[in-house]
């Protein structure tokens, strides 16, 4: 058992392969939060909670029991009104105006196994003994809210998730003004606050700070997860570092507007959430109706940071992602945007996919530009249907001289967006977000489509059906380059627009459920302008995300360390881009960009018929050996060994599952004179094995490259590299 009910203390114990979460009821009634740590036998859980009365400005909800106040209770799913004066986790308005809600324990279920979550990604289980889960049903008996707390214990996997649903069991509409899925009360506030921030093509940074007094929080209003926040947030331990030390991970599993952070009070203890971020929210739940929260997964590690990631990674991999490339190894392609923009023929895109199959390339992906009258971005998003000037004999014969290369054919789409300048906008000018009488803000010469609209979503299961059907397409890139302004629909009333936001989640995961289930071998990448969305909501239709829009590999060395920070390798698009970079401008070594791009789902984006002959040498040894190591990249558990954000080198290293293979890289940013000769301390490896580095007679001990290092190259230049390859014979 994973979940255990102690009926006479009133106390429910969770229990990972190394973790427990414990909460008990108060009086019987109120859930409170006792325990999230390394996994304990939990004898005495019931004793750790102190209690006793703080000042008289911490009321009493019992007016007998002034040791028990909701101010100072550390709470499992907080509400506010009635004496907790600390960020809640929900606000409910009702028809006579008020918001105070009463919550308090009606009943629980213990079940085998784990249910989706209607309408929503979500983890899931394949066999109901992966995971054991508890229902803890809450209900205000003023106004008939029935509130049911979810949680699920992946024992092997060593998750733990939450959620939350609201249902409307009184007579009364009312309206959800707050709807966190997680709140978490710790005892003390000696944590530091980790997060990954950022902007277009600088996604992810990790931000790192000790706690303070008050609120820290990061949130996207911008209608997605966005560049700027991605939607995770960590508590470390003081002192807590990559490989040792307590760390407590919450990653939403949603791409719309979110908030999460950590509130400090007066007594120095810490709150952490995570959820739908309230601001310019609220959802009308007429009687009878359920609202249900998105998921949060909860980690924790004793094992620092990395243990953390190698939590999330496995599992995101193996129980979030689905379908056929979830375990399948994916393959290397070259991708035509930055080699011709808008300006192409079938005959150009033909001469690349020639040298991209003679250099050992499997798929070949036309980017922007294929459809409507698109020669520029200010034309035709909506108009999916093929521009024959450009390729006349259409996508199908494109796929045909691209099959014939012995390649596969993948191909651009942005769905949820509208062009002023199409025919579907002068056809249906409602259908984009927007506000009555209101200018309409343009982004990148476009607006958003209303995907809370059912008829929208259907024009795009069908319009992108269609196209899918219309040749042996087996690659999609689901791009989405502006967030929402203007957020209303034309359809709903006055009392529901706050509701749009969401509902635009719900339709797009709608549609993303429709078209990745009809098209089962197509593998789909998502991508906002690189990594505006790159979060657990779209990485459960699609495996891969295209990483960021900055392909130059020194501004990589950060994006994708910070993007492992939570999640998989094989979610990563990484390709070899031009020099000077297109970004940033800089120069970099093909070896160096490709070394780089080799740590995550491998691919080339220029112009490959410019090549020189030597280029095209180091290109076909590069793909040549990606193939031989992109399982073991792709599948392996990765290590972090060095920080971008700390020094002048970065290290990172992918292992085997049962250890007999290791791949490492090494990357020197720039060269310094006399400098110190570098060792690195490999992770991850068995200290009984012995491992040969490949393409020399050398042999080293596990436990020599991980306790006594490696010596790397001294380079001459900035920007160098070195990748090496471990294998037991």
């Amino acid at each position: 058992m994973t979940i255990q009910y102690d009926a006479a203390r009133q106390l429910f114990h969770l229990q990972s392969r190394s973790t427990s979460y414990a909460f008990e009821l108060i009086e019987g009634q109120y859930p409170s939060h006792v325990y999230w740590g390394r996994r304990i036998r939990g004898n005495q859980l019931h004793t750790l909670n102190s209690r006793q009365e703080r000042a008289s400005f911490s009321p009493n909800p019992l007016p007998n029991r002034h040791e028990i106040s909701f101010d100072t209770m550390p709470h499992e799913y907080p509400g506010y009104g009635n004496s907790d004066f600390r960020t809640p986790a929900f606000e409910i308005q009702y028809a006579n105006g008020t918001t105070v809600t009463d919550l308090r324990y009606e009943s629980h279920e213990i079940v085998q196994g784990k249910l989706a979550l209607a309408g929503l990604p979500a983890t899931y289980v394949e066999s109901d003994s992966e995971a054991e889960t508890l229902h803890v049903m809450l209900r205000d008996s003023l106004s008939g809210i029935a509130v049911k707390l979810t949680y699920t214990v992946f024992n092997e996997l060593d998750a733990i998730t939450r959620s939350v649903s609201f249902v409307n069991e009184g007579v009364d509409a009312v309206m959800l003004k707050r709807v966190l899925s997680m709140s978490v009360d710790f005892q003390h506030d000696r944590y530091d606050m980790l997060h990954l921030s950022g902007a277009w093509s600088r996604e992810r940074d990790v931000f790192r700070r000790a706690l303070r007094p008050g609120m820290q929080s990061i949130e996207s209003r911008r209608g997605s997860s966005s560049h700027m926040q991605n939607p995770f947030v960590a508590m470390l331990e003081h002192g807590a570092t990559e490989d040792c030390g307590d760390v407590y991970g919450v990653s939403f599993v949603y791409s719309g507007s979110f908030i999460g952070g950590v509130e400090v009070d007066q007594f120095r203890t810490a709150r952490l959430f995570m959820g739908i971020n309230p601001f310019d929210f609220s959802w009308k739940l007429e009687a009878g109706e359920e609202f249900q929260a998105p998921e949060v997964v909860l980690v924790y590690s004793p094992d620092g940071l990395g243990g953390m990631s190698r939590i999330y990674h496995e599992l995101y991999r193996t129980r979030l992602c689905r379908g056929v490339y979830r375990d399948a190894t994916r393959p290397v392609l070259v991708n035509n945007w930055e080699a011709t923009y808008f300006n192409f023929n079938a005959d150009k895109l033909e001469a690349i996919a020639e040298v991209g199959s003679e250099l050992g390339m499997e798929l070949f992906v036309l980017d922007d530009g294929w459809f409507g009258k698109r020669d520029s971005d200010n034309s035709s998003l909506g108009d999916w249907f093929v521009d024959e000037r450009k390729l006349p004999g259409g996508l199908k014969d494109v796929a045909s001289r691209i099959n014939k290369r012995g390649m596969q054919f993948g191909l651009w789409f942005e769905p949820e967006m509208i062009s002023p300048n199409s025919e579907l906008y002068r056809k249906h000018p409602d259908w984009c977000l927007h506000v009555p009488n209101r200018y309409r803000t343009q982004g990148r010469n476009q607006l958003v489509l209303d995907l809370s609209r059912t008829d929208v979503q259907q024009y795009l299961i069908d319009t992108v059906s269609d196209v899918l059907k219309s040749a042996p397409i087996t690659y999609v890139k689901w791009d989405m380059n502006r967030n929402m302004t203007e957020i209303g629909s034309a359809l709903l009333p006055a009392d529901r627009q706050r509701e749009t936001a969401h509902r635009y989640m719900l339709g797009l995961y709608h549609v993303l459920e429709e078209i990745t289930t009809a098209f089962p071998d197509v593998l789909f990448e998502s991508c906002s302008g690189g990594g505006g969305r790159f979060d657990p909501g779209m990485l459960c239709y699609m495996p891969q995300t295209w990483t960021s829009d900055n392909t130059d590999a020194i501004s990589r060395l950060r994006i994708q360390y910070g993007t492992s920070i939570v999640y998989p390798i094989s979610a990563m698009g990484a390709h070899v881009s031009e020099a000077p970079n297109h970004q940033v401008g800089r120069i970099t070594s093909l070896e160096t960009r490709g070394h780089v791009a080799m740590s995550g789902n491998f691919g080339y984006e220029l112009d490959l018929t410019k090549f020189t002959e030597e280029e095209k040498v180091i290109v076909k040894d590069q793909i040549k050996s990606y193939k031989t190591l992109r399982g073991l990249i792709q599948f392996g558990d990765f290590y972090r060994l060095l920080s971008p954000f700390e020094g002048n080198q970065t290290a990172w290293m992918s292992v085997s599952k049962d250890k007999r293979e290791a791949m490492a890289v090494y990357v020197q940013v720039l060269n310094e004179p006399n400098s110190p000769f570098g060792r690195i301390k490999l992770k991850g490896l068995s200290s009984a094995l012995d491992y040969r580095l490949v393409g020399t007679d050398r042999v080293y001990g596990g436990d020599e490259l991980m306790y006594a290092g490696i010596a790397m190259p001294l380079f001459h230049h900035d920007f160098a590299s070195v990748l090496l390859h471990f294998v037991v014979e």
